[in-house]
């Protein structure tokens, strides 16, 4: 009967989780837009962009329209033509070029030849005399063979002044289209969900919670002790349609988020009261993913707690994760923006966090007094003081198991996906590899941006410092660490990102395995070669093949998550931190083979 009650209970769950999935999936059709100049009036504050912009939108103000695909076209129709109207105004033409090629005397070129072929204090005559003295002020005084040479020359500055100066500041460059597409939209949309944001927030979020914790909590009248429970044939955890279509919403979501979030406002507006009631301001889409994140790692880690209840350490280290998540990456950030202080994740660490060095950061942080001093002090002390002392004494779990964002989405949420890491040698090649490039990718990006920032030049070693931090952001930061990273836990294991891309778990790893006294300690004498470890490790590590020899497990990956020791049926691994000089200890040696091994 008991059995029963709980069967319905969780069934029950099931239902009203699924129930809010779809209404936060059908709210993203429920929006209309209306355009109105205000709109424009709020985003766009430059004089010239915004009566251009408000001129090419007028056919559209008081019009309803029904679908977002077609409104969000509409506006980059519109920024795309005030581009155009721009570059017809400003940009320089042949004739320009051709004028300052025939005043200069031996085809030298002399900055003083601007003045005289774009003389008068028109604002086109002001901007084309600025900006080409801005970027052609190397060539002052330079004599070229030919007029053809010169030309080339002359043509490839304009072409820098369109693509760069005149999009940037007399039109929207590609970055300001982004984010100008986004704010439009959500300030154009109009519908229930605007109308009542609370409501739609019971409805998904409040349904989803309260399904996901009825489905939960009948665990607790089972047996304690952690269980297969046919995860193999499991078609969630086993790469099963179910799997597959779970990674699948995860990847969109992950794309729309990073790169189209245009698309995705109506959710926005559904947390905007939550985001004025801890800042004061309309929540953005980070705050949408950050209020998300911090749920999924609320609700999962009560599964964790109720999977792992007879097991003190993993109790301890899935309440560490939802607290450091909650306090320091959720609500302190938000609450200092509500008191006009920078947005700082205080357990946040270069390289992960890899836009710390960013000009704009640090000028935020050193212009925001002695908090902001005190930020960036945090962060640097981090760096070069808090991570080696704390690997030496804790290993990299003491941020990558017990604080680590990422490593508490992948503990709590990406818990039932962990036997699905890649266990292969061919893996484990391919994880040292790539893992160590992004890591120096990491700090190439950085030394640039930094050189940038100090010597106010983009050319570093040959590199535009302003490119590589963008491509950094684009295939590391966001593809990688979130599309890839989070995406692929039903694909390829919960930890794909702290496996194969974390430049800061390979920072911590380096000094884990040279420098530091933990280690998982080995029983070769007591294994019963199940496999259970193996299968269990989330960082594709083969326990077995070192617990079957007795060796300490020392690699630099592992994550010290423990629960290969959890799901042992013998007590062979047990994660200890000892004398450093005892973590590379003799294996057991059967026969006259030694077992040793750099695995």
């Amino acid at each position: 009967m008991v059995h029963s009650n709980m069967e319905y209970i969780r069934k029950t769950g099931l239902i009203v989780f699924i129930t809010g999935i779809i209404i936060f999936l059908a709210s993203f059709f429920l929006a209309k837009y209306s355009y109105t100049p205000e709109t424009v009036d709020i985003h766009v504050y430059e004089t010239e962009q915004n009566m251009l912009l408000k001129k090419v939108m007028e056919p559209e103000e008081g019009k309803i329209i029904s679908w977002n695909i077609s409104y969000i076209k509409r506006v980059s129709d519109a920024m795309a033509r005030v581009n155009i109207i721009q570059l017809e105004t400003y940009s320089i033409k042949d004739a320009d070029l051709d004028n300052i090629i025939s005043i200069s005397r031996e085809l030298k070129f002399s900055l003083s030849s601007i003045d005289s072929v774009f003389e008068g204090s028109s604002r086109e005559a002001v901007f084309k005399r600025e900006s080409f003295k801005a970027y052609g002020s190397w060539l002052d005084g330079r004599v070229f063979d030919s007029e053809t040479d010169m030309k080339g020359v002359l043509s490839g500055i304009s072409d820098d002044i369109s693509h760069y100066e005149i999009a940037g500041k007399k039109g929207f460059d590609r970055y300001r289209t982004k984010d100008l597409k986004y704010a439009l939209t959500k300030a154009a949309s109009v519908g229930p969900v605007r109308d009542h944001p609370i409501l739609f927030i019971l409805l998904t979020y409040g349904l989803c919670i309260i399904g996901a914790v009825l489905y939960l909590l009948p665990g607790i009248k089972e047996l304690p002790g952690i269980k297969n429970n046919h995860i193999f044939n499991n078609q969630m955890t086993n790469r099963g349609w179910l799997g597959i279509l779970t990674g699948s919403f995860l990847i969109i979501f992950y794309i729309l988020l990073y790169y189209q979030p245009e698309y995705m406002t109506n959710w926005i507006i559904m947390v905007d009261p939550v985001s004025m009631s801890l800042k004061g301001l309309e929540a953005g889409r980070f705050f949408l993913y950050g209020f998300i994140y911090t749920l999924a790692i609320l609700v999962m880690g009560v599964r964790m707690m109720i999977k792992y209840r007879g097991n003190p350490y993993q109790q301890m280290r899935t309440g560490s994760v939802m607290f450091f998540q909650t306090a320091f990456a959720f609500l302190i950030p938000e609450i200092l923006l509500r008191l006009n202080k920078p947005y700082f994740d205080f357990k946040n660490i270069w390289p992960l966090d890899y836009d710390f060095f960013f000009d704009n950061s640090l000028n935020q942080l050193l212009d925001s007094g002695t908090l902001g001093i005190f930020m960036l002090g945090w962060g640097i002390s981090l760096i070069i003081i808090g991570v080696p002392v704390m690997v030496y004494f804790f290993g990299k779990r003491w941020y990558c198991s017990w604080v680590c964002g990422c490593g508490g989405l992948a503990e709590t949420l990406g818990d039932p996906f962990r036997q699905l890491s890649d266990k292969s040698l061919r893996a484990w090649k391919t994880e040292r590899v790539i893992i160590y490039s992004v890591l120096v990718f990491a700090v190439v990006m950085t030394a640039g941006v930094l050189y940038t920032y100090w010597s106010g030049s983009s050319q570093f070693a040959g590199l535009n410092t302003y490119s590589v931090r963008e491509a950094y952001g684009f295939w590391i930061g966001a593809a990688f660490a979130g599309v890839v990273g989070t995406g692929f836990y039903p694909l390829m294991g919960n930890r794909v990102w702290c496996r194969f891309g974390c430049p800061l778990a390979a920072y911590l790893g380096i000094v884990q395995r040279f420098k530091s006294r933990f280690r998982i300690t080995t029983n070769g004498g007591q294994c019963i070669s199940c496999g259970n470890c193996s299968t269990y490790c989330e960082m594709g590590i083969d326990v077995r093949w070192y617990a079957q020899r007795g060796q300490n497990i020392i690699r630099s990956s592992c994550v010290g998550c423990g629960i290969c020791s959890a799901v042992c049926p013998r007590g062979v691994l047990k994660l200890e931190t000892g004398n450093e000089k005892g973590r590379f200890g003799k294996p057991v040696l059967l026969g006259n083979e030694s077992l040793l091994d750099s695995r």
